[in-house]
């Protein structure tokens, strides 16, 4: 199956694209997503468990993933 994985700010520069897509086995997890991504990731530049929603909900590291689902990795931010 195939899903989109978006990605913004300190995650979008690191890949050097706003989007990555990604093919994984059936039954596949948002854990998966960010394994596999963490892989491709140039000098570690993806925190060990990021924040994640699928299909513009938050979403824990034990959701299954469907073909064509969007999966957004936030990046962490800052404020006062």
């Amino acid at each position: 199956m195939t899903v989109t994985v978006l990605l913004f700010a300190s995650f979008a520069d690191a890949f050097g694209r706003s989007s990555v897509e990604l093919t994984l086995d059936a039954g596949a997890t948002v854990a998966d997503v960010v394994d596999q991504l963490s892989t491709l990731a140039p000098d570690d530049r993806l925190p060990p468990r990021p924040l994640v929603a699928v299909n513009a909900e938050y979403a824990g590291y034990d959701v299954r993933l469907n073909s064509g689902d969007e999966v957004a990795l936030i990046p962490p931010v800052a404020g006062g």
